[in-house]
């Protein structure tokens, strides 16, 4: 029954930070947003006065009566600054390039601040490291923070807390931001042998293999087109008057290789991913083009960046409920 009460409650909590700091890729923290209460030391320090006002009315005495209201009125202080500290810090996430499952993601945040310095901002998720940094007045500081992850798919923050106790730590004052990241997770990558090759359907298969554009044999020249690399250049052309020309290799065209997820073995889909992530890798390094073939999604043979995002991606979402 407690173990139902504890989640209900923070079910409730979560339901009630979304209605009051709703996700945002950029927003700004205000008396809405944030928090404050004492602190260890602040609570300690409150104690501390209330002993002290105690032995005052006890003995009458002014001089530890001044002192007590003197050490209250900097305690009322010290409430305002920490507020003032964190209040009016603008806060825009900047993005995060996609990661493999096991792998740290990276997230870039921009804190800037239009009228004050603010001091000792802390930065941190429950289960990553702690950052602290400073935003001068007028001006911006980026950072990168890191995420652990540990399943594919879009990938899920919590809400990132930041606090701070400036100038006296007898305050903590803190917001709890939903800065909408979008990190898309691919599967972890599983080591395992290329499956053996397979045509796409309806390819014809000539005895002599084809050649592409390489740097094995060298097949003549062409004339010169921007983008060419210098080290192909045929100055002893140019330097007779025959104009600029580009030198052109050639290497075998390889076939094909077709990665079906009913070749992929592993103890689970998860598994079976993870291999298809490391065919793609595998033949990428390896300059040969492949296409991908999932239940209901087909990516025809290609190579190149491009190429590779998409089958990538098309792991890492599939199976799972579309979430952006």
């Amino acid at each position: 029954m407690s173990d139902a009460i504890r989640e209900r409650l923070r079910q409730w909590h979560r339901g009630w930070l979304r209605r009051r700091i709703p996700p945002a890729q950029q927003m700004r923290l205000d008396h809405r947003r944030i928090f404050i209460i004492p602190s260890k030391a602040g609570a300690g320090f409150l104690v501390l006065l209330a002993i002290m006002l105690v032995g005052a009315i006890n003995y009458q005495n002014s001089l530890v009566y001044g002192l007590t209201f003197t050490l209250l009125s900097l305690f009322w202080v010290a409430l305002h600054h920490t507020y003032r500290n964190l209040a009016g810090v603008q806060l825009r996430a900047t993005g995060g390039r996609p990661v493999f499952a096991g792998e740290q993601a990276p997230l870039g945040l921009v804190l800037s601040s239009s009228r004050r310095e603010h001091q000792a901002l802390r930065l941190s998720w429950p289960q990553a490291g702690l950052h602290t940094v400073d935003v001068p007045a007028g001006g911006e500081q980026a950072l990168t923070l890191y995420y652990p992850t540990d399943h594919r798919g879009w990938l899920t923050l919590e809400r990132l807390r930041v606090e701070t106790r400036f100038p006296l730590g007898w305050f903590q004052a803190w917001s709890l931001v939903d800065l909408d990241w979008q990190v898309l997770v691919y599967p972890r990558p599983v080591s395992r042998p290329l499956p053996r090759g397979s045509a796409p359907e309806g390819a014809e298969h000539d005895q002599d293999q084809a050649l592409v554009e390489g740097v094995d044999d060298f097949q003549g020249l062409r004339a010169y087109q921007p983008g060419d690399s210098r080290r192909r250049l045929d100055w002893r052309a140019w330097s007779r008057g025959q104009g600029l020309h580009s030198k052109i290799f050639a290497e075998p065209q390889q076939q094909s290789l077709w990665l079906d997820l009913t070749s992929a073995v592993g103890r689970d889909l998860e598994e079976r991913l993870g291999v298809m992530t490391g065919w793609v890798l595998a033949l990428e390094n390896a300059r040969r083009a492949y296409g991908l073939r999932l239940p209901g999604q087909r990516i025809e043979p290609a190579l190149g960046p491009a190429h590779r995002e998409q089958c990538l991606r098309a792991l890492a979402l599939y199976g799972l409920e579309p979430q952006r």
